[in-house]
């Protein structure tokens, strides 16, 4: 047994003050996230409790804070749990439009239809889940909603104590007006009609604990959009749109829409970038370039990424089975990871502010 005297609970918390969160500028221990610190002789442990555990920096921050604690004198050991507690959003207003079960809800939207915004959607959220959090998806576009078959989720849900039950599928609670109505019955709904089964399915719904809600939207900037943010607090709204002219005017629109209602821009996703050969490195741009990274730059709001044209996308989205789950080292699932990382970075960083 080593004779050096153990380091003391003051030394091992003022090396970690090091440890900054790139996001938040302050340090772990400044941010109490620093819980459960054991010390035994020279054996050190302790967990860092993050705001999300899509955290696409938590393990260069364990890095970092094994590294400070390990150069405390009389440290033989270093044990570090990281975990995670995703802050909630609250409106300015008290809990107005606090949905029950949900910490915050995400709205995914897009200017125009056609660029993929479903396929994000369920994508982002079975890649939230997969990395640690509780997710569920709402499928809010009543005239064309295809949420329950991309994951693949059939039938009627049941109603238990007046609260509609979701299903859940590939870990993710999902709720869909194709799962109220027949297959091939039109949802023919305008204002009031609309207003009210948007609330039905925000506040009716039996959600768990959810950390986030993704909420997909209709095309556009219409009846549904205005319902969803004069009914619930919306942490904020993300952004598709493909890299043509034309999809980027349409952007420009959705993103004033919610600008307009104070509803923060967490940022854009450029689907469909590009597309490669298989069998070859060289992409071709089948619908242009710089779409997203224009909008980037005219309305400083973050490009969150890009992702390349993929038959793994196209199928996973027909079998029900998201292209994260079924090919998660393809190009196109590892890009939705990483938007899915900075989504729930922009997510802690505004609940923070």
């Amino acid at each position: 047994m080593s004779s050096t005297t153990a380091p003391t609970e003051a030394a091992v918390l003022q090396a970690l003050r090091s440890v900054q969160d790139p996001d938040l500028h302050r340090d772990i221990v400044a941010l109490g996230f620093v819980k459960d610190l054991r010390i035994c002789g020279g054996n050190v442990a302790f967990q860092i409790e993050l705001t999300t555990p899509a955290c696409p920096v938590k393990d260069l921050m364990k890095s970092q804070a094994e590294r400070a604690v390990r150069a405390v004198p009389g440290v033989e050991q270093v044990t570090v749990e990281m975990t995670a507690s995703v802050t909630a959003s609250r409106p300015v207003l008290g809990d107005k439009g606090m949905i029950p079960g949900v910490k915050n809800v995400i709205a995914v939207s897009s200017g125009k239809g056609g660029v993929g915004k479903s396929t994000v959607a369920v994508n982002l959220a079975c890649a939230l889940h997969r990395a640690g959090a509780r997710v569920g998806i709402l499928d809010a576009d009543v005239y064309g909603p295809n949420v329950p078959l991309m994951l693949g989720a059939t039938g009627q849900p049941q109603v238990v104590d007046k609260k509609i039950v979701p299903f859940v599928r590939h870990g993710v609670q999902v709720m869909s007006m194709a799962l109220l109505v027949a297959e091939d019955q039109p949802v023919i709904w305008r204002g009031p009609m609309l207003h009210s089964a948007v609330r039905q399915f925000l506040f009716d719904v039996a959600w768990q604990n959810l950390d986030y809600l993704v909420v997909d939207l209709p095309p556009g900037t219409g009846d549904a959009q205005l319902s969803l943010s004069q009914q619930a607090h919306l942490m904020g709204a993300v952004i598709v749109t493909t890299p043509q002219d034309v999809s980027v005017l349409d952007v420009k629109k959705a993103i004033r829409m919610f600008q307009t209602v104070n509803v923060p821009i967490l940022g854009v996703v450029e689907n469909m970038s590009w597309f490669t050969p298989p069998g070859h490195t060289e992409r071709y741009h089948l619908f242009g370039s710089g779409g997203g990274a224009r909008i980037e730059r005219e309305f400083g709001v973050p490009l969150l990424g890009q992702i390349p044209i993929e038959m793994p996308v196209r199928e996973g989205g027909d079998h029900g089975t998201p292209v994260v789950v079924s090919a998660p080292d393809s190009a196109a699932a590892q890009a939705l990871t990483a938007i899915a990382a900075k989504v729930a970075q922009r997510v802690s960083i505004l609940n923070a502010e």
